[in-house]
């Protein structure tokens, strides 16, 4: 288990570091209904890549990506591949700046959570044929990168979150993996029955969390927080309301502590027992292992998917994805290169190397990551997920749903309440659409 995957939360800070910064510098560049329509280039052949590609990635997963790409350059030694890695917290800062002023590199990264500001003909040229195939990847991962039937990035690594508990207090406190919303309380006590202080490790005051997590449990719920056209939010709903009772549900029953633990907390305070489970990303199991080692791993921990509401178990998607510059004087040679990097062989290879979990699902047939079967969790639930409103106002709504909740946890403001102050703010801030 020692190659799960490595560094990942500073990656997930920076990630949300990153839609945080995309969101304040393109909140004023909203897509209009006149916009340069997408047109893909001519279909990419077979023939070999020539000339020099400019690559820039936030240093992470790409920290690699020079000896991934290595054999791709021998198999085509006319084509230098030239790799500008940038410190995550500055990426989008500097890409943005590059756009403004078009000296943007050929192939950039973009976070397939945070990407949807920049999915624009303006500024990225669409897929064109013979790079990549949609069903060869998780179905959220590929359509976080599309935008009005238009597919803008190609998928390299993904992650979602699922149920991660400690299965020694389950099996001590009879306990078994809730498959509904209904069963997740019980679930909860099973595990504090079984050893736990608190059933569930959550962070009542990580505004932006909380804002995802009342958006995922809307969507569990058969809701929707954006409307169809993207020009309206719509929290003043049952479906959302719904979804706060249920999160708040964890505090409100005692299984979950409003003061901690804090998010870089949650790990020691899982391996001590002090909480029984977490909603987390396949980092944890590595981090985990840093904290312990890997016997620990298999005897204590197992991961089972998100359970369901009462119309699904929809997840959340993250991860990395390849774009190609609209402005790029050798785009036939950056999408050879992404779709190098798209092969199932090379997100092996990426894994192997850095611990990327594959976006194209055949890869996860590999020993590499087969025999592991903690990570099984992580397939089933990416084969179900969704990826956060196309808006550049929604962090500062993700921001202001975790405020209201906190006060419903905190303050006793009721759910009703809370979803009409949501829709209030939302609607007062806009969706980013003119």
């Amino acid at each position: 288990m020692s190659n799960i995957i490595r560094s990942r939360s500073a990656r997930l800070t920076a990630s949300i570091a990153v839609v945080t910064t995309a969101t304040l510098l393109l909140a004023g560049c909203g897509r209009s209904a006149d916009e340069a329509t997408a047109t893909a280039g001519a279909a990419i052949d077979d023939s070999p890549a020539t000339g020099t590609v400019t690559l820039w990635a936030p240093d992470g997963d790409a920290t690699v990506i020079e000896d991934v790409i290595a054999p791709f350059e021998e198999a085509n030694p006319d084509l230098d591949v030239e790799v500008t890695l940038i410190p995550s917290d500055e990426y989008t800062t500097k890409l943005q700046a590059a756009i403004a002023a078009g000296t943007t590199p050929d192939i950039a990264q973009l976070y397939t959570e945070a990407q949807a500001q920049f999915l624009d003909p303006a500024i990225f040229e669409a897929v064109p044929d013979g790079v990549a195939t949609s069903t060869d990847f998780f179905p959220g991962a590929w359509d976080a990168g599309v935008v009005d039937g238009t597919a803008y990035s190609v998928p390299w690594y993904t992650f979602t979150r699922t149920l991660v508990y400690r299965k020694d207090f389950a099996e001590t406190g009879g306990a078994t993996a809730p498959k509904t919303q209904d069963d997740m309380v019980p679930f909860l006590k099973g595990l504090e029955a079984g050893g736990a202080e608190k059933g569930l490790g959550t962070d009542v005051g990580w505004d932006g969390y909380n804002g995802q997590s009342i958006a995922l449990y809307t969507w569990q719920n058969g809701g929707e927080i954006l409307s169809a056209d993207g020009s309206e939010w719509t929290f003043d709903t049952p479906e959302v309301v719904e979804a706060i009772e249920y999160n708040a549900s964890f505090f409100s029953e005692d299984v979950a502590s409003p003061d901690g633990p804090m998010f870089l907390d949650s790990i020691p305070y899982f391996v001590d027992g002090k909480t029984g489970a977490m909603v987390t990303g396949p980092w944890a199991l590595n981090q985990i292992t840093s904290a312990t080692d890997d016997d620990w791993l298999t005897d204590h921990v197992a991961t089972a998917p998100l359970p369901e509401g009462s119309a699904n178990n929809a997840g959340t998607v993250g991860g990395g994805s390849w774009g190609v510059l609209s402005d790029s004087e050798n785009s036939d040679a950056a999408w050879k290169v992404i779709r190098y990097l798209s092969n199932p062989e090379t997100q092996v290879e990426q894994y192997k190397a850095f611990g990327s979990l594959p976006a194209v699902q055949s890869a996860w047939d590999d020993p590499s990551i087969s025999d592991q079967p903690l990570l099984d969790a992580f397939f089933d639930q990416l084969q179900n997920t969704r990826s956060f409103p196309q808006s550049t106002t929604w962090t500062q709504v993700s921001t202001q749903i975790g405020s209201e909740f906190e006060a419903v946890v905190r303050g006793g403001e009721s759910p009703e309440d809370a979803a009409a102050n949501i829709q209030s703010f939302a609607e007062n801030l806009g969706t980013g659409t003119k």
